[in-house]
């Protein structure tokens, strides 16, 4: 059984940081990409950013320079880092990675439960 808990997630004002936490647990043999989406009310859902097994990063424009997704892979573990805060990053954040459970031949993909984030003065 393979699942992703994301953490982190609260209430900040607008210019703050938040920094989101996402561990994945069970029978796993190997974690490739991974990566934090987000939905709001009313809009679907999008990539927020993406990191490869090795490192290499990618982020949605709306929040480049703003946000740093990282991973450590020894822990299983992928973080987002969130400074310079605005309204309209108010969303449910979820956790998702391609996981190589033990037992398996192939990477299934996992989402987390999600975790609100909301930038309100």
């Amino acid at each position: 059984q393979v699942q992703l808990v994301e953490s982190g997630g609260g209430l900040v004002q607008p210019g703050g940081s938040l920094r989101l936490s996402c561990a994945a647990s069970g029978t796993i043999y190997s974690i490739n990409a991974m990566g934090w989406y987000r939905q709001a009310p009313g809009k679907q859902r999008e990539l927020v950013a993406h990191i490869s097994r090795d490192g290499k990063t990618n982020y949605a424009d709306s929040v480049k320079g703003r946000f740093t997704i990282s991973r450590a892979n020894a822990k299983n573990t992928v973080y987002l880092q969130m400074n310079s805060l605005k309204p309209e990053d108010t969303a449910v954040y979820y956790c998702n990675a391609d996981i190589l459970p033990l037992g398996r031949g192939y990477e299934v993909g996992y989402w987390g439960q999600g975790t609100q984030v909301t930038v309100s003065s």
